[in-house]
């Protein structure tokens, strides 16, 4: 069930309104729950609410293909499972062996979730890659298995809660309808953000009530993602989508413009999608992480992977980049040149988290050369110590960046760019020939015109300006600079463009990984 569907137009309502009639009741409440009226403990009552969104959630994701609720209900029990076998491990003996059976069923989880997602998302592209290399038919050895809609997302969530576990930042839940609704929550099932245990499931475990100002908040941010996926995202793509159907015979200025268009394209589409989702959990009383925070207004790489798919960038910090020794390795007595093996233990644990991250999108070499592309750009930062040197927002109380910050966006802007057509590309080889031909002499003609194109550059300028000027709130539409009646014509204006566009509405491309 997609965001932008007439489906989820009428599932969301339904279930927002039942969803509070199974509120336990108590002094915050509503008046007209269902356990105002009966006699029930208010755990009853949680877990009947928990057991409700684990249904709506199922609902959600069966939507596409019923069989993919086995996987992910198998993929719920047995993390779920480890975590008690982890628990009772650690806590059962305080020794050597008690860590290390508790070691052994985190591993075991791992192997297991992550066997999964690779037979489903990477067998294929190893066997058919084994047999190109080798000039041998694969043919027969192919599973052909539809990819399960969400796996890299739903499956990094169960492997951190586990990991915590471990950790012992967070205690396993015997609880396991909460441990179930919390895997499979249905606004960031999809396409995330990538909850960790400690922030979600604990408000799962906790009695939620309704506020009128966090749901109100939560239906801007809604339209806001709507209006960034359906009004800019899919109308980027009009163009996007012609250009790279004829790339090699377009010309210079023509190839700019797409790859410029594509990049806010992925942008409106992915931090779309992660608007609705946290707006849509607002509406429930779950808070979700935030996902985006103004990329394209970053003065360096290393800001620009702060603030673009967060929690991501996270779930590889904390758990392969800090593993790994991060950017403060511990040097061996015998390491003769200490400074030196610090650099090249930087410059691995980099590479490591950036490669990962590009074939975590998917099974194609380009996904690969994307993160080894951006591992270029972040290592001199890394090396030099200037990483962090931009962790506030830019032109912080002024309204409008200096010169030098203006070049410095553009910059990291242009190279982010860049980046996106190694991405976009379905080939190494046409991703190479699309950049060349950036460097033809059309590149200073105009570019090819179609209709729309004027009216999607505007939407995005629109966008940038709503963003630019609400960068340092919770979400770029929060519209706490205007009164109140240009809100609601702000509002307005803004459905009738989604309805203008709903139409031609496309699925969001972070669906395929």
């Amino acid at each position: 069930m997609l965001f932008n569907s007439l489906e989820f137009a009428f599932f969301l309502p339904i279930v927002f309104l039942l969803y509070w009639f199974l509120t336990p009741s108590g002094a915050n409440g509503p008046r007209y729950s269902l356990f105002h009226y009966w006699h029930v403990s208010e755990q009853t009552a949680l877990r009947i609410q928990n057991a409700f969104v684990l249904i709506a959630s199922y609902v959600f994701y069966g939507w596409w293909d019923w069989r993919f609720l086995l996987l992910i209900a198998f993929t719920s029990f047995c993390s779920w499972g480890s975590g008690m076998l982890i628990g009772k491990s650690v806590s059962s003996a305080q020794s050597v062996d008690g860590h290390k059976k508790a070691k052994a069923w985190m591993i075991a989880n791992i192997v297991l979730n992550l066997g999964i997602l690779a037979v489903f998302k990477y067998y294929d592209f190893f066997v058919s890659e084994f047999g190109q290399l080798f000039g041998i038919s694969t043919d027969s050895l192919l599973l052909k298995i539809i990819l399960p809609v969400g796996i890299s997302f739903y499956t990094f969530q169960a492997l951190s809660y586990s990991i915590d576990v471990y950790r012992q930042k967070i205690e396993p839940t015997k609880d396991i309808i909460a441990f179930f609704a919390f895997i499979a929550f249905f606004p960031q099932l999809v396409a995330g953000p990538i909850e960790r245990a400690t922030n979600l499931l604990p408000q799962f475990l906790n009695k939620r009530t309704f506020s009128y100002d966090q749901a109100t908040d939560g239906m801007r941010q809604i339209l806001w993602g709507l209006f960034k996926k359906i009004v800019v995202a899919d109308n980027c793509a009009t163009y996007v989508d012609q250009v790279w159907a004829t790339y090699d015979t377009q010309t210079g200025s023509t190839l700019l413009l797409a790859a410029i268009l594509f990049t806010f394209q992925i942008y409106g589409d992915f931090s779309g999608y992660s608007d609705i989702a946290i707006g849509t959990a607002k509406l429930f009383g779950i808070k979700l992480m935030r996902n985006f925070n103004n990329p394209y207004f970053s003065r360096d790489i290393a800001e620009f992977w702060r603030r673009w798919h967060i929690s991501l960038t996270t779930w590889f910090r904390d758990y392969v980049y800090i593993p790994l020794g991060g950017s403060r390795p511990e040097v061996p007595a015998h390491i003769k040149n200490p400074d030196r093996y610090k650099k090249w233990i930087i410059a691995r644990n980099t590479f490591v988290i950036f490669l990962l991250s590009g074939f975590w999108h998917g099974a194609n070499w380009t996904f690969i050369a994307w993160g080894a592309y951006h591992a270029l750009l972040f290592l001199p930062l890394i090396l030099l110590g200037k990483n962090r040197k931009y962790t506030n927002q830019v032109a912080e109380g002024r309204l409008l960046p200096t010169w030098k910050e203006t070049f410095q966006i553009f910059c990291t802007f242009m190279l982010a760019v860049l980046g996106w057509i190694i991405f976009r590309a379905p080939s190494i080889s046409q991703a190479w020939e699309y950049i060349c031909g950036l460097g033809a002499t059309s590149l200073f003609t105009m570019p090819m015109i179609i209709g729309g194109l004027k009216r999607t550059l505007f939407f995005i300028v629109i966008m940038l300006i709503v963003e630019w000027f609400d960068r340092d709130k919770e979400h770029p539409f929060c519209l706490s600079h205007i009164p109140q009646w240009a809100r609601i014509g702000v509002i307005y204006i803004l459905v009738l463009c989604m309805l203008e566009f709903a139409g031609n509405s496309q699925s969001f491309i972070y669906f395929q990984f």
